[in-house]
Formats: structure tokens, C-alpha cells, sequence
């Protein structure tokens, strides 16, 4: 290392990047100048000599300048270091180690941030001295060196921790079993900082475990019971956080331990520093997320619960106390507009969840945390917890004045919470709490309106259930007329609030909400013409939910003239760059398709929209200045999914627009675009597509079914599972409307198709429904071809077809069965149990012709005795019954 020490700075090169640096911190220089010299400076071999040489050495020059050469070195070793000449590297790397004990703090923290990327480059094996340096340091008793130390392999741990527990050659042991009971020994440490860091990074190594941890188990459990109660809050929430990774992931280490756990737990979650009883909160979600016991938990509900509710009431200082003082005068900031995410359009069953987030503001905190530990365990106990809760609600509801409206928002906030858990004991008492919760929608206080709102969107369900109880359809219009209210209030949060609860309301009423469309309609576009950007992105969420959920009924004139005028005034308003088109992309695709036909009068423009914001996106991604603006996939995924819901509303309707346009170019290019989400919404434009006009397709035929086809190899099923969900639906679509024509990719598509139905573990609902349905289609309109291949997948299938529902697929897929048992009865005797098991799974076959196949496959069997050794016959008598309903 002799040799790399002999490289000094010139001082004319010192002072420029000095000066470089000085401007480079400055608020006011002009950055973009100054990132141009860096980079001009960079090209110098030895420039990065000079950033830790400044960091390590510069004495005379501001903390400020030095920090920034060393998180600029930082950024350059992580693209360059490798292809650095070696004397520079082991410059670099000697000028380091003397500064892990640098008596400025600040320097020394640069200097582990810059010593741990370093250290993901070279590893351990490429960087020994390292680590003689750091076990040197923790062993000085200079605070200094060991809190630069620790705070060095704090930062490698946080990274990398795996990489400290391998065996190195030139080093006797593992470092992280030479580390370790060194670490442990700081968490009785006089200073804090060093408590801090030796929690930090042993909590780092919970999840992976070394033996080295495992072996010290006893001790580490120890010094968290010790530490508990330490003076630190920082130390304390580390506590905390690795109670809540131990419950996470070992919960077994902590089995012996848990009535002491939970008891430092309960204490913690009131702790006077608001982050360490937020991290003892997470605990209880932890705990019933791993299905512990609950009776571990049951004796501390008494004083839990009330916990829980004291820490739902808004902190003096929660900025959510604020954002409800804005009207809707007050223009919306930048920091308002949430970042959206549009999902691409996916074919079969349903696979996520809604959110049921009570803010808007999405900053997780001790009240969220709290009411979400609440709901969790309103599920594992039910309406165990009502006796202990009911009391405390009540209390708080009862306090009228304006100073504890507080108390009463979070009594409110607590029944929304509870009522899914609590159903069973709430539900005879649901006219009451529906009666009591109504005038708190003109309550005076906007957070009190807000959370009523969401918290009546939570009983939605049970309100729709009780329509036929008696005065349940006077309770669903007073819920549904206050709704409406609030989403005209003039406080932006209750609009917000009451928007999103509109909208769950109208999923879980659907036709319901018929004989109201005409007010609801009014309601609704008087919002439009008021509210700003960020709660107009929810009003067209609710407008499009109400489409989904009445469907056709929206069809009618004396509806179409209050909400499509003020749409498409907006749709002409919008430029093609304007993101605030996405939101009414989306509306539009399920106002489309719920008017069907009725759409066709808005179509042509919608439709030539749609393509040319494809193509300027497409343009936009070769050449930006050409096309005027920057390139953002999200407006083609919009455009493809809005043209998708066009097919699905006009049917043979669009055929006309199709015939005139590029699409099916444009298309094609979609369907083999490197972002996955693009390819998902194009293959489900194509499928489709392919059911309402073929006929457009086919030029360019096979290189459809071949790009299709590819997203179903295991990679890419494994890379984007949707994607190869929506090619194998298009596939299946494109087969039985193009017949024979399928036939060169049939053999390749099957082979990727088999090994979904043969191991469906971890994989979605839908691509295994999907998978069969295809290789059904496959079948009908190929038997010749998939005959003789039957044996290699015919049980696996007809598992799968069991689990599909009823309907026009499913029909289809059962055709195919039986085209491919005609072509081949001797290969299917094999699966003769399966067939006949998956034939049972039929509520009713309602096709006369298929139920004529089904039986004339099953008594060509019968005939030749095949069915008296069918399983023991389990599956004939079922299957029996089922063929002579008729």
C-alpha cells in the first residue's frame, strides 16, 4: 500500500474542484453549469484521488465541502470503481480507514456511507484491511473510533448483511462471529449513540439469522428486556422494532418470552415519544398476521383496547388538523396531487382488494397504526372486544361540547374500524349506529363529516343486505342523500371523503342505485363544476364506479344529457400531454361500456383520440422534440384500455372505426413493448379484438398468435404473470374465430400451457382458469393435432376445469374436451375418473348441444364398460345425475 500513498493533489486542481464544490452546495448557483464541470472534471483519471483526499485530508476546508466530495466519490465508485486504475483504487481505500475515527462527526458518517458502498463493490475478500481497521477501532475505547466503526458496519449491515457472514480466506473466522459479541457488549454502553448502533445492526440480521446471532440469542433477548426502558427514545423504538421483526419472523424465539413481551409492548404503545409508540403499535397487527395464539394476547385486551382508542385521537400536531381547515377555495398544492397509478386492464377472476385508507394524506402515523391494530383485532376476536370497546365509544360520543369533538371523531373512527370484525354483534344493532352515525354527516366540525362518511362506507355491505329489513330502505336513502351532501360540502377533505365513500356504496348497491340516477347524476356533475385536481380525480372514480354498477340502465337520454355533455367538454379542454387525462380515460372505458351501443354517438372522436395519443406517445419515445412532449406509457396503457372497453361496448360497432384507422399496426407494436404493463392492456385489446372483428387482424395474423404466444413461456409467466394471463385469453379468443389458422403455434402455445395447469401453486386464480379455458379452444377447433398429446395433461386439465364457473367459456373449453375424447377414446381412458369429475362440476349445462356430446362421450364408455372401473365409480353417480336433470 506504499506506493498509492506517494499521489498528491496539485493545488491549482485542489482549489478548482474547492471552488466547484462550494457552488455545487449553494442554493443559488445555477446547477445544471455546475454538473457539466463535475462531469468534465470526472474524465480525469485521478479525480476521485482528489474527492477523498478532501474528505479525509481537507482540514482547512468546510465541513459542508468536504461531505459533499465524499457523496460525490460515493456516486462515482458505484459506476466506476471497478474499471478505476489499482493505484487509484488502493488509494482510495488507505485513505479511508484512517478516517473511521475522524473527530467530526459528520465526516465520519460520510466516511461509513462511502466505506459501505465501497465495500458492495470489492466484498470482503476484496477489502481485509478493513476489517482489521474496524475490530481495531471497536476495541480502542475511543468514542470516536468505535462510533465510527459501528456506524460503518451499521451501513454495511443495512445493505448487505449476508455478505458479513461468509468464510473468507485470510481471515480466521466469519467477520459477523467476530463482530458480534462485540456488538452485543455496546448495548451496555454508557453512550447512547453506541446503543443505538449495536441495536441497528443486529435487528438487521433477524430475518436471515446467522448462526452467530442464533448462538447468542439468549444474550441478545436479554439486552432488548434491559433496554426497554433505556433514556434513548432511538434506542427504545429499536426495542421495539425488534420485538416486531421477531414476531414477524421468528415467532418462535419469542413463544417463551411473550407475556413479558407483550406486557414491555402495552407500556411502549404509550410511550411519550410518539415514533416509539408507533413502533410498539405495529406489534399487534405482527402478532395476529402470524396466527399466534390469540390467547396470548386475550388477558391484555382490557387495557389494550383503550390504549388503542387514546392513540386514534389526532395529535395537536398531525398536519391532517391543517389540510382540514382548506376549503374549497383554497387552491390545491403540488404536494395534494398523489402520484396515480392506472391499472392495466386484466382478463378473468378478480385479484385485488380495495384500500380502505381513512386519509388522504398518506403518512403512516400512531392514530393509522392504532386504528388499524384495532381492525385487526376486531378480526381474530370478534365480538369479544365489543364489551371493553362499546363503553369507551359511548363515553366519547357523549361529550358534546366543541373542545372534545376530537374524542368523538375517534369514536367514529372506531366503529368504521370494527365493522367487519364485529359484524355479528353490531348487525342487530345497525339501524341505531346507521341513525346515530346520519347527523354526524352536518356536523360542524369537517373531520367529523369526513369520518362519517368512511366509516359508513364501511357498514355499505350490511346496509345493502338490510334493504328488505323493515325501514332498511329508508335508512339506504338517508345514507345515500347524505352522501350526496357531503360530496357538495365546501370543505375539499369531506368532499374527498365523501366521493370515495360514495363510490364503495355504489359498488355493493348496483342496481339499486336505479331509481336515484337522476339525482345522483345531478349531484355529481354539480361537483364536477367545482372541485379541483385532486378530488375531480376521485369524482371520476365514482363516476365510473356508478357506470359499473348500473350498467345499461345508464343508457337513456334524459341521463346521457347531464353527465356527457360537461365529459366531453373537458375530454376537448385536455391537451394529448395533459396528464389529468388519465383519470377520464378511465371513466370513459366504463361509461363505455356500460351504455354499449348507446355509445356510439360519442365513439368516432373517443376512438381517434385514443389512437393518436399512441401514436404521439410511441413518436414520443424515439423523439421527444419531435413529438412536443416527453414520453409516458401511461397515456398508451389509458388509450389501449379505453379502446378495449369500445369493443366491449360497441361489439361489431367498432368494426367501421377499426377498418379506418392504423390499429392493428399500432397494436402490434404494443403487444411487443419492453414495459409490461403496455403489453398486458395491448393483448387485451387483442383478445378483444378478436371477438368483435377478426376479420381486421388478419394481415398481420401470425405475428399476432407469435408475440402472443412468447409471453407464455415459464420466464416470462414468472416475469409478468398478468401479461401471460391476458396473451393466453387473446390466444383462446383469436382460436375460435380463426379456426385452422391457429394451427402453427397450437404445439408451442400447449407446451407453455401444461406446465401452468401441472404446477398452479403461487400462481393467480385467473391464468390457471385462463390456461384451461385456452387449451379447451385449443382442442375444439385442433383435436387432430392435441389428441395424441391428451396423456400429458389431461388430468391436470380437467382439475382445473372443475374449479371454472358456469358459463360461455367454460362451454367452450368442454367442447374442446369432447373433440379431442372423439379424436382419441383409447388415449382418455387413462383420465377417465378426472373427465368424469370434471363433467360433474356443472351446476347445468344449458347448451343442448354440448350436453348431447357430453352424453354421447360418456355412454360410448358406458357401452364398452369403461365407466364401471371409473375411480370405484365415485365420480359416475354424480355425473350420472347431473346428464339426466333434463
Amino acid at each position: 500500500m506504499a506506493a498509492p500513498a506517494l499521489w498528491q493533489p496539485q493545488e491549482q486542481g485542489l482549489r478548482e474542484i474547492c471552488t466547484l464544490l462550494e457552488a455545487h452546495i449553494s442554493p443559488n448557483s445555477d446547477q445544471a453549469r455546475i454538473w457539466q464541470q463535475l462531469q468534465h472534471y470526472s474524465q480525469f483519471p485521478d479525480f476521485n484521488n482528489y474527492l477523498v483526499f478532501l474528505l479525509a485530508r481537507g482540514e482547512g476546508k468546510s465541513i459542508e465541502v468536504r461531505q459533499a466530495a465524499g457523496l460525490l466519490l460515493k456516486n462515482n465508485l458505484r459506476a466506476t470503481f471497478s474499471s478505476m486504475p489499482v493505484p487509484s483504487q488502493q488509494y482510495i481505500k488507505s485513505e479511508l480507514l484512517p478516517c473511521i475515527g475522524a473527530t467530526n462527526r459528520a465526516i465520519r458518517s460520510t466516511v461509513g456511507t462511502v466505506i459501505s458502498v465501497l465495500f458492495q463493490i470489492v466484498r470482503v475478500a476484496g477489502w481485509i484491511e478493513l476489517f482489521q481497521a474496524l475490530h481495531k477501532c471497536l476495541d480502542s475505547n475511543d468514542l470516536d473510533h468505535m462510533e465510527g466503526a459501528m456506524d460503518a458496519i451499521y451501513k454495511i449491515c443495512e445493505d448487505v448483511p449476508e455478505e458479513l457472514d461468509i468464510d473468507v480466506a485470510g481471515l480466521p473466522e466469519r467477520p459477523i462471529n467476530v463482530f458480534m459479541p462485540r456488538i452485543l457488549q455496546f448495548f451496555q454502553s454508557p453512550h447512547a449513540s453506541l446503543r443505538k448502533l449495536a441495536l441497528g445492526c443486529i435487528n438487521q440480521y433477524i430475518v436471515v439469522m446467522p448462526s452467530a446471532l442464533y448462538m447468542s440469542m439468549d444474550q441478545y433477548l436479554q439486552g432488548l428486556f434491559n433496554l426497554a426502558k433505556d433514556p434513548s427514545a432511538d434506542v427504545r423504538k429499536l426495542v421495539c422494532s425488534a420485538w416486531v421483526q421477531l414476531i414477524e419472523v421468528r415467532p418462535s424465539i419469542l413463544e417463551p418470552h411473550l407475556k413479558n413481551v407483550t406486557e414491555l409492548i402495552l407500556q411502549a404503545n404509550k410511550d411519550s415519544d410518539d415514533e416509539v409508540a408507533l413502533e410498539a403499535c405495529e406489534f399487534w397487527s405482527a402478532y395476529c398476521d402470524v396466527s399466534m395464539p390469540p390467547e396470548g394476547l386475550r388477558e391484555f385486551l382490557p387495557r389494550l383496547i383503550p390504549t388503542l382508542l387514546s392513540n386514534m385521537v389526532y395529535a395537536d400536531d398531525d398536519e391532517s388538523l391543517a389540510d382540514a381547515e382548506e376549503d374549497e377555495s383554497f387552491p390545491d398544492r403540488d404536494q395534494d396531487l398523489k402520484p396515480r397509478f392506472h391499472a392495466s386492464r386484466l382478463h378473468g377472476s378478480e385479484t385485488g382488494e380495495d384500500d380502505d385508507d381513512d386519509d388522504a394524506v398518506n403518512v403512516w402515523n400512531l392514530r393509522k397504526c392504532s386504528a388499524a391494530g384495532l381492525d385487526v383485532l376486531s378480526n381474530v376476536f370478534g365480538d369479544n372486544i365489543l364489551p371493553t370497546l362499546m363503553p369507551l365509544i359511548e363515553q366519547n360520543l357523549a361529550r358534546t361540547d366543541d373542545d372534545s369533538w376530537k374524542e368523538r371523531e375517534t369514536a367514529v373512527l372506531s366503529l368504521g374500524a370494527i365493522a367487519e370484525g364485529c359484524i355479528a354483534g353490531l348487525y342487530p344493532h345497525l339501524p341505531q349506529i346507521v341513525a346515530f352515525l346520519i347527523p354526524l354527516l352536518d356536523d360542524k366540525f369537517p373531520l367529523i363529516r369526513s369520518i362519517t362518511c368512511w366509516t359508513l362506507s364501511r357498514y355499505s355491505k350490511f346496509i345493502v343486505q338490510s334493504l328488505d329489513h323493515p325501514n332498511g330502505r329508508e335508512q339506504f336513502d338517508k345514507i345515500l342523500m347524505g352522501l350526496l351532501r357531503r360530496i357538495l360540502d365546501t370543505n375539499k377533505r369531506v368532499q374527498e371523503a365523501a366521493c370515495s365513500a360514495f363510490a364503495t356504496l355504489e359498488e355493493e348497491a348496483a342496481e339499486e342505485l336505479v331509481p336515484h340516477l337522476e339525482v345522483i347524476l345531478q349531484h355529481l356533475m354539480c361537483a364536477y363544476g367545482k372541485y379541483q385536481k385532486r378530488n375531480l380525480r376521485i369524482l371520476y372514480d365514482a363516476l365510473g364506479t356508478l357506470a359499473d354498477a348500473v350498467g345499461a340502465e345508464l343508457n337513456q337520454a334524459k341521463y346521457l344529457d347531464i353527465f356527457m355533455p360537461p365529459l366531453i367538454t373537458k375530454w376537448q379542454q385536455l391537451q394529448n400531454s395533459d396528464k389529468d387525462l388519465f383519470p377520464l380515460l378511465e371513466c370513459f372505458t366504463s361509461i363505455a361500456q356500460a351504455l354499449g351501443p348507446g355509445f356510439a354517438q360519442f365513439a368516432e372522436p373517443v376512438f381517434q383520440r385514443c389512437i393518436n395519443l399512441i401514436q404521439s406517445q410511441q413518436l414520443a419515445k424515439i423523439d421527444p422534440t419531435a413529438a412536443g412532449s416527453l414520453y409516458d406509457r401511461e397515456f398508451i396503457v389509458c388509450s389501449l384500455d379505453l379502446l378495449s372497453g369500445l369493443a366491449e361496448g360497441l361489439g361489431a360497432g367498432i368494426e367501421s372505426l377499426v377498418a379506418q384507422s392504423n390499429l392493428r399496426d399500432l397494436l402490434l407494436q404494443c403487444c411487443m413493448d419492453e414495459a409490461a404493463d403496455v403489453r398486458q392492456s395491448a393483448l387485451a385489446l387483442l383478445g378483444d379484438l378478436s371477438r368483435v372483428c377478426p376479420i381486421h387482424l388478419h394481415p398481420r395474423l401470425q405475428e399476432f398468435l407469435t408475440v402472443a404466444a412468447k409471453q407464455l413461456s415459464p420466464q416470462s409467466v414468472k416475469d409478468a404473470v398478468s401479461v401471460a394471463n391476458n396473451a393466453c385469453w387473446a390466444i383462446g379468443e383469436l382460436a375460435i374465430k380463426i379456426g385452422k389458422e391457429i394451427e402453427p403455434v397450437v404445439i408451442n402455445v400447449v407446451s407453455c400451457l401444461v406446465p401452468i395447469l401441472k404446477s398452479p401453486e403461487g400462481l393467480n386464480k385467473s391464468l390457471i382458469e385462463n390456461s384451461a379455458i385456452t387449451l379447451g379452444r385449443l382442442s375444439w377447433v385442433c383435436p387432430d393435432i392435441m389428441a395424441p398429446h391428451m396423456d400429458h395433461f389431461m388430468q391436470a386439465w380437467c382439475s382445473a376445469l372443475c374449479m371454472i364457473r358456469d358459463d360461455f367459456e367454460k362451454e367452450d373449453a368442454f367442447h374442446g374436451l369432447c373433440a379431442m375424447v372423439a379424436a382419441n377414446p383409447s388415449g382418455a381412458v387413462g383420465s377417465l375418473a378426472y373427465i368424469c369429475q370434471a363433467c360433474a362440476s356443472w351446476t347445468e349445462i344449458k347448451s343442448e348441444g354440448l350436453h348431447s356430446e357430453v352424453c354421447q362421450i360418456m355412454n360410448g364408455y358406458k357401452q364398452v364398460n369403461c365407466l364401471g372401473t371409473v375411480g370405484g365409480s365415485s365420480a359416475w353417480p354424480p355425473l350420472n345425475q347431473q346428464l339426466c336433470r333434463d
